[in-house]
């Protein structure tokens, strides 16, 4: 599977999901099982975890902070889970400049959306399903302990303000 099968993917699950995460994590889940290929499935968990990786960063964090009102570890995981499944173009763009999700995203409920845990299990559900066994080690370097960049001060209202207007201007 390439990158372009992967994103592919990601899109039509999302639109037969109507965007709800819970929807589209099962959507993910049948669509992966339908490949009948382990080894696909396997491709897709490294293309989705590179991407969760390379996510991992203060800025992104940042984002997520302000669009869901906090965010702690967990929350942010959560939000890179859902920051993947909304798209090549939403995710490329934010890594790009996460102050761009103002524009990326017309529609956000915090309550709702941000929060795609269940997607970043697909895969897994999916190789099981297929093979009964667990998911395999995917022979990726693991993600550092630290993201990348400089640490906001997530309780300096104006500093966040300053570091992303548009995020601030909408959700702060």
């Amino acid at each position: 599977m390439d990158e372009t099968e992967f994103w592919q993917i990601v899109d039509e699950t999302r639109a037969a999901a109507d965007g709800d995460p819970e929807d589209h994590a099962d959507a993910l889940v049948d669509r992966l099982a339908e490949l009948d290929d382990p080894e696909a499935v396997l491709d897709f968990a490294r293309h989705f975890e590179t991407r969760f990786h390379r996510a991992h960063r203060w800025d992104v964090w940042a984002a997520a902070d302000v669009m869901l009102g906090g965010a702690d570890e967990e929350a942010f995981d959560f939000f890179r889970c859902w920051l993947i499944a909304q798209g090549r173009d939403v995710f490329e763009g934010a890594l790009a400049s996460p102050d761009d999700l103002a524009d990326l995203v017309p529609a956000f409920d915090p309550e709702t959306d941000g929060d795609a845990e269940d997607v970043g299990y697909a895969a897994d559900e999916a190789y099981e399903q297929l093979t009964g066994l667990r998911l395999p080690e995917l022979g990726l370097p693991p993600q550092e302990d630290a993201p990348e960049g400089d640490r906001p001060d997530f309780d300096d209202a104006e500093a966040m303000a300053a570091d992303l207007p548009r995020l601030w201007a909408r959700f702060g």
